[in-house]
């Protein structure tokens, strides 16, 4: 039993998946797509994905406004979670997503990844944050 988490971004998905023992979450890759309504290869891959790992939960990223409140990218977030509940039979649970790119960028930095490179792999490092975030903070085991 592994944890799928995900970042939705406008025209990526960034992919993390747990450990069988949910104690850590591994960045596993980014999910590119051309048009931000176009999401039926998305949604085909992230399947691919939850057959390949044995996914039982997916955690999807919700980016609230640091107030709390709801705006658009949510409900897009939330209609995409419903997509691909339909798609996979899993249950999505929404997380806060609050201030993980400003985390994944941090991590970037810390690393040595050059500024022009880091928007390639933001979503990949957000998604691995808030899966990471999720595991760390629920009683999942």
């Amino acid at each position: 039993m592994r944890i799928m988490g995900l970042d939705f971004g406008s025209k990526t998905v960034g992919v993390a998946i747990s450990d069988p023992l949910l104690i850590t979450a591994q960045a596993h890759e980014i999910i590119r797509r051309e048009k931000e309504n176009k999401l039926r290869k998305t949604l085909a891959r992230i399947e691919e994905l939850c057959v390949e790992f044995e996914i039982s939960k997916i955690v999807l990223g919700m980016p609230l406004h640091m107030n709390g409140d709801e705006g658009v990218r949510v409900q897009l977030s939330k209609e995409f979670g419903e997509s691909i509940e339909r798609r996979t039979g899993l249950p999505v649970v929404m997380y806060d997503e609050r201030l993980t790119t400003v985390e994944a960028d941090e991590i970037m930095k810390e690393v040595g990844i050059r500024r022009e490179n880091r928007k390639e792999y933001v979503d990949m490092i957000a998604a691995q944050i808030i899966l990471q975030d999720y595991l760390d903070n629920t009683a999942e085991k």
